[in-house]
């Protein structure tokens, strides 16, 4: 399985004053830091190496998480830097550590959904890029792509009405796009850009390809998102005891 970068680098605004002192991944759901959730996940997965792209507060995940042992994984940091680089520019520094081709996982997500299916719809589309889509529908926040079963149309800025579907929260990136996407930029912000504008460049010619998750995604970017993950993992946290 190839490789996972995490995007854990945010400042988790709507989640203060928790956040002041605690990174986003480390809030406690259904009675761990959440980031022991998702990395449980990507271990049941099959996923080896975890890339964590972390910024604010980044060390305090490094301390708790370590080199990934206890985990069954091996897990390294990139760090932003002084100034945060949005989830495009992470991914960018990251490269050295995930090689040609890795899956993206947000930091704040947690998709129980099959890996090895999604790898197979990305090598067979033969596109640079891969994103999981859900059927929304606007029901958990705003509906930003379509899909008609091969291929992703996506704006997070601006989406239309037609659009039924969103972001999952889950793909599979090559490392083309992020450089060609850091090339096109002027040299003062080189280096921060975020992943949505990559997707949204690479839908717009045709090359982001797709795959439809069936199970909604939690996520602990709201307080009433943090809620439903943890009633949600707390039934798997008593089934697996």
């Amino acid at each position: 399985m190839m490789p996972v970068a995490i995007l854990a680098g945010g400042l988790a605004t709507r989640l203060r004053p928790t956040t002041l002192t605690t990174p986003k991944s480390l809030v406690l759901i259904a009675g761990e830091p959440f980031i022991a959730h998702q990395l449980r996940l990507l271990r049941r997965e099959g996923v080896d190496r975890v890339v964590m792209c972390v910024g604010y507060l980044g060390e305090v995940i490094r301390d708790f998480v370590g080199d990934g042992r206890s985990f069954g994984l091996d897990v390294v940091y990139s760090f932003d830097g002084e100034a945060l680089l949005g989830t495009g520019g992470a991914l960018r520094q990251a490269l050295p550590l995930l090689g040609s081709s890795f899956f993206v996982l947000y930091g704040d997500s947690y998709l129980d959904v099959a890996f090895a299916p999604i790898l197979v719809a990305f090598e067979r589309s033969g596109a640079p890029a891969l994103m999981t889509v859900f059927r929304n529908n606007g029901h958990w926040d705003t509906s930003n792509a379509s899909f008609d079963g091969h291929y992703v149309r996506f704006n997070k800025r601006n989406p239309t009405p037609d659009m039924s579907y969103i972001d999952y929260g889950l793909g599979i990136l090559t490392d083309k796009p992020l450089l060609e996407q850091e090339a096109n930029m002027g040299v003062k912000e080189k280096r921060t850009f975020d992943l949505a504008e990559v997707y949204a460049k690479l839908a717009a010619s045709g090359q982001l390809a797709g795959y439809e998750a069936l199970h909604r995604f939690y996520e602990i970017g709201t307080f009433r998102g943090c809620a439903e993950a943890d009633s949600y993992l707390r039934v798997g946290t008593s089934e697996r005891n």
